[in-house]
């Protein structure tokens, strides 16, 4: 803890409680769990088969090194990296744009 305050590391701050999302971050959830869960944990740091999703828009970079933003993120989504699947034709860009609300609450 002594390091990451010296290396001015910052504390991610906790997902918003999911009492208080909207119906769009509410649908996101649930896309999330249809279709994310069983590789990646969204409210906590513990990575799965695939790295943990908590605090993805609050760092500047993605697991991979890339810029943490919608395009990056949703690119992934659909065309998949390493051993995450693609999703295009699994999810609709509605789905997809509930999903990235979500995952800006993490």
């Amino acid at each position: 803890m002594l390091v990451c305050a010296l290396a001015g590391c910052k504390a991610l701050p906790p997902p918003t409680p999911l009492a208080q999302l909207n119906a769009q971050q509410m649908h996101g959830h649930a896309v999330f769990q249809a279709n994310c869960a069983r590789c990646h944990s969204d409210r906590t740091d513990t990575p799965l088969s695939g790295p943990a999703l908590r605090g993805i828009f609050k760092k500047e970079y993605l697991a991979s090194g890339a810029a943490a933003t919608d395009e990056r993120v949703s690119a992934t989504v659909l065309r998949g990296r390493n051993m995450m699947p693609p999703m295009a034709g699994q999810i609709d860009q509605a789905d997809l744009n509930d999903l990235l609300a979500y995952l800006h609450t993490l």
